[in-house]
């Protein structure tokens, strides 16, 4: 809506609620003292009040061109599994004597302390990064065949 025609609105609301209140006051609000009648007049006053605000503030709003202010849900922060990594994906391909084995060799040269299962989890992962990154191979991480490479040199 124009500017012009939103005050003309509000004013227009606002002479109306005023003169529905004077002119139409409540029937129980007549066998009330006139504490109460001036507390009820109060009341009304304070909400007709606080409408003509919103419609002010609304008006700034537009005129500024600002519009009111959206909730945008925020999105989730994505991680990788370890499970999902080509270290993870890879290892479940070899055999199981193959799996053991390299858990074995990574255990025998200081870089892992959990059971030889053959199973991968986050002790087998932090090893064969650990080992990875003392032999200079840390790039080889990022992709299967470079895991292989990894795995192939631990095994054989």
């Amino acid at each position: 809506m124009l500017p012009t025609v939103m005050t003309a609105k509000t004013n227009l609301i606002a002479a109306l609620t005023a003169l529905s209140i004077v002119a139409l006051p409540a029937a129980p609000a007549l066998a009330w003292g006139e504490k109460e009648q001036n507390f009820l007049a109060g009341v009304a006053t304070a909400v007709i009040v606080d409408e003509l605000l919103k419609n002010h503030r609304k008006a700034r709003a537009y005129d500024q061109g600002q519009t009111a202010p959206v909730y945008v849900e925020p999105r989730p922060v994505h991680t990788t599994s370890i499970y999902a990594t080509p270290i993870g994906r890879t290892f479940q391909t070899y055999s199981l004597s193959e799996r053991k084995a390299i858990q074995r060799n990574l255990r025998a040269w200081g870089y892992y302390r959990g059971g030889i299962d053959g199973s991968f989890g986050p002790s087998t992962y932090n090893a064969v990064v650990a080992f990875a990154r003392d032999e200079g191979a840390s790039a080889n991480l990022k992709s299967t065949s470079g895991a292989y490479a990894i795995y192939d040199g631990l095994i054989f």
